[in-house]
């Protein structure tokens, strides 16, 4: 599969100028240059950086250009600690992935849309001539696959605008459902050699996210072990999160299979035939564990997915480095965390 330079192995900076308090005084305290620093010394390569509007832009659409400066000294901060980046916009006005933001409308809003198209003209305006070190993602997780149409005529409008101004920055565009692996068959055929097909990868939700309070039916005080049979998480899937359907099987062998590796190499193959038949690098954008699940557990679940990453040259960023209910850098993981970095 065709590799991506410089971006390798990463670690998102969630909750820093996205999903956050946009205030100065969070801007100044939840990351430092000093973080950044820490990151190389693991061994990573680069960073993801999710980014909302709200940064950049007032309310009304007017730009905040100490927003930009913002951004220019992370980047910055980037370069000195020898990392590459990933500007993502997490949110951008009128579409949010998570509803409790209260963005909505964009995908039938042709007044937002355009919005979307000169804010990332602001931004290749301002980072787009450094290909080496940056790449654009366009908008995090699109949710519902009903969208696909309007997003891929709206991602596809707006990399011709960003290629108006910087014609050889590299590109991610991820799909419906989230970003799910299973939505990079519908991306379509790239535009142009400096595109990427994006997904992310939480599964099974059953396990990443346990007790998690944000996910629909989970109860708080839910716990379940990594390594356990493809039935027991069909048949404890249905019952705890049933919106997210039943897995039935008539392979009984294939039913009681340990989760491991191979679940892995199944979700990700229809993915990986897409990026090769197309000659797309494949970018693994966000994966991780709730930091309620069993350490133990959490290592067998990152050495499952590290292993097919390197087996098909899928580059990735993991979720993420302080708090968010998966900081790697928290002190819950510091007996562990060399063994978890490994692993990365």
């Amino acid at each position: 599969m065709k590799k991506i330079d410089g971006f390798h192995r990463g670690v998102n900076l969630g909750g820093w100028l996205s999903q956050c308090v946009h205030t100065q005084q969070h801007y100044d305290t939840f990351i430092t240059e000093s973080d950044l620093r820490t990151i190389h010394e693991w061994g990573l390569d680069h960073v993801r950086i999710p980014v909302d509007y709200d940064l950049l832009e007032t309310q009304e659409g007017a730009y905040r250009p100490e927003g930009f400066e913002r951004l220019r000294t992370a980047l910055g901060w980037c370069e000195k600690n020898h990392l590459n980046a990933i500007i993502d916009l997490h949110k951008t006005f009128g579409y949010s992935f998570d509803k409790g933001e209260g963005e909505s409308g964009f995908f039938d809003n042709e007044a937002d849309q355009e919005r979307f198209y000169r804010l990332w003209e602001q931004i290749a305006e301002h980072f787009g001539d450094r290909t080496e070190h940056v790449m654009f993602e366009l908008l995090n997780e699109v949710t519902d696959k009903g969208y696909l149409s309007a997003w891929q005529r709206i991602y596809s409008t707006c990399i011709e605008r960003i290629r108006r101004i910087a014609p050889k920055v590299r590109i991610l565009v991820g799909g419906y459902w989230n970003n799910a692996v299973s939505a990079v068959k519908d991306l379509l055929p790239p535009q142009d050699e400096n595109i990427i097909y994006n997904f992310h990868c939480y599964d099974p939700l059953l396990f990443t996210h346990q007790g998690a309070h944000w996910v629909e039916n989970m109860p708080l005080d839910f716990r379940f072990a990594f390594a356990q049979s493809m039935r027991a998480y069909a048949e404890t899937t249905y019952k705890v999160l049933p919106q997210m359907g039943h897995q039935e099987f008539t392979d009984e062998v294939e039913a009681e299979k340990i989760l491991g590796p191979d679940y892995f190499r199944a979700i990700f193959a229809e993915a990986v035939a897409t990026a090769k038949e197309r000659n797309v690098p494949l970018y693994c954008g966000e994966y991780g564990v709730i930091d309620l699940a069993e350490h133990a557990d959490c290592l067998a679940w990152y050495k499952a997915i590290h292993e097919v990453f390197e087996e098909n040259g899928i580059a990735r960023a993991a979720w993420s480095y302080r708090g968010m209910n998966f900081g790697i850098a928290d002190a819950a993981w510091d007996a562990e965390r060399d063994q978890l970095i490994a692993l990365m």
